[in-house]
């Protein structure tokens, strides 16, 4: 499902329909080995003039973070877990 997803999000990048593709969790699936860091650079090389594509997810690699034109490092610093909003389907598992 991961390759098939990569496949979607070149399509989009390349597409010309777009200003703005965003690929949420995908380093995370590269640290799960659903993807490769080369695959996430490859999208980065060939990304279009003018089109902004967003990587989310933890675990960057070096490699990402060199390539990349803006790294970002969030930290939880509240939580709705904390006041017992369960986990939702599709969105926290």
């Amino acid at each position: 499902m991961a390759k098939a997803g990569y496949g979607k999000l070149r399509s989009a990048l390349l597409s010309g329909e777009y200003q703005v593709v965003i690929a949420d969790e995908s380093i995370t699936a590269t640290f799960f080995n659903l993807l490769s860091t080369q695959e996430l650079l490859k999208l980065i090389e060939e990304k279009p003039y003018g089109v902004e594509l967003i990587l989310t997810g933890r675990y960057a690699p070096e490699e990402i973070i060199a390539a990349a034109d803006l790294a970002t490092e969030m930290k939880e610093l509240k939580h709705y877990y904390q006041a017992g909003v369960p986990a939702r389907d599709g969105i926290e598992r």
